[in-house]
């Protein structure tokens, strides 16, 4: 079940009573995400130049590529007006302090961590956007079967942050929490 939201959570996080030891690993988590994803865009973009080298082949399946994503998760809803820009902008800061009142409030290191790994990806991906307009997505994994080339969404660090920590919450909400145990009647 996700989080619901109280009053006093934003006054709760303010006032900077939420770093607990148990809250700790979500926060560096999230830290250690955004550190690594907007290092690799900004080497990519700045040192590496990736923007005036087109395609470069890594291995037979992995190429670096420069994509700039105006839209959400996966190129959906493809729109650079500054309205769909900011509207972007907006819903994922909202998304971010839910998912830091979950995180406040989860119960399992796992959670903790998944939650973590999203924010930090979120964040990464919500500085691009402010930074450039669009988000920088460089990984692209394809396969050649029978000369046809099939490939994958170009994609990018905050993105493999973002879905290991959905995937790594719904493993804690299905495999990782014991259920509680009902009082007995009698």
């Amino acid at each position: 079940m996700g989080p619901r939201f109280r009053g006093d959570d934003a006054a709760f996080c303010i006032r900077g009573h939420a770093m607990t030891p148990h809250l700790r690993p979500g926060i560096i988590a999230a830290i250690a995400v955004l550190i690594l994803d907007q290092a690799s865009k900004l080497w990519l973009l700045f040192v590496f130049g990736i923007g005036h080298r087109g395609a470069v082949r890594v291995t037979p399946f992995f190429d670096l590529v420069l994509a700039w994503n105006v839209g959400i998760s996966f190129g959906w809803f493809q729109n650079d007006s500054q309205i769909a820009q900011i509207s972007l902008m907006i819903i994922k800061a909202v998304a971010v302090i839910v998912l830091a009142i979950w995180m406040a409030r989860s119960r399992t290191l796992i959670a903790t961590l998944a939650l973590g790994l999203i924010i930090g990806g979120a964040v990464g991906n919500g500085i691009d956007r402010f930074a450039y307009g669009a988000v920088v997505d460089f990984a692209l994994f394809h396969l050649q079967i029978g000369g046809n080339t099939y490939n994958w969404y170009v994609f990018n660090l905050a993105d493999v942050a973002i879905v290991a920590g959905v995937a790594a919450l719904l493993y804690d909400s299905f495999l990782g929490y014991p259920p509680q145990k009902r009082p007995d009647p009698g």
